[in-house]
């Protein structure tokens, strides 16, 4: 089936604004909204023992393998090197991530999560499981391939819109 051809999008046009607007309140709900908080701290812990969604993220690729090369964790979580080593560290400090240089390239620090690291991500992905059985539920089985569907293209069109912005920055430098 050919993706359809986007039409316009023209914010000066009260219906467009309107939808541009739900869509705005929505993704800020996904990220800040009273109930966000709490999924957050029954999925990933709270008090001292919780998690950032960072954290997490970068639980659920290390799992994924025995060990990564930092470089190639960095690209699996489409964060710029730095960023996937502070990560890293931060789990290190809980004792879910170590690091350790590559015994065939020494210059090569790869990373892996732990035994504690592995408990910790399997006790999560139940929780993710239970609360995606629930959400998923409230849908019929259409809505939620087209849910997918529009996600999934929403997320295309975001790291379109990034690119764009990635080379007008470059261009102005």
């Amino acid at each position: 089936m050919a993706t359809p051809r986007p039409s316009t999008f023209d914010l000066d046009d009260p219906a467009h604004r309107e939808v541009a607007l739900r869509i705005g309140r929505s993704w800020r709900e996904l990220r800040r909204g009273a109930s966000m908080s709490a999924l957050v701290d029954y999925l990933f812990g709270a008090g001292d023992d919780a998690l950032e969604s960072g954290q997490m993220d970068t639980l659920d690729v290390l799992v994924q393998q025995p060990a990564w090369r930092m470089g190639d964790l960095a690209d699996a979580l489409r964060v710029d090197p730095s960023t996937a080593t502070r990560a890293v560290q931060r789990l290190e400090r809980v004792g879910l991530a170590t690091r350790c240089v590559n015994p065939s390239d020494r210059r090569v620090v790869m990373v892996s999560a732990t035994d504690h690291g592995h408990h910790r991500h399997a006790e999560a992905h139940m929780r993710r499981q239970t609360v995606m059985r629930s959400i998923m539920s409230s849908f019929e089985d259409s809505e939620r391939e087209q849910l997918a569907t529009y996600l999934e293209r929403f997320i295309d069109a975001l790291d379109a819109v990034v690119a764009d912005i990635d080379r007008r920055d470059l261009q102005q430098d």
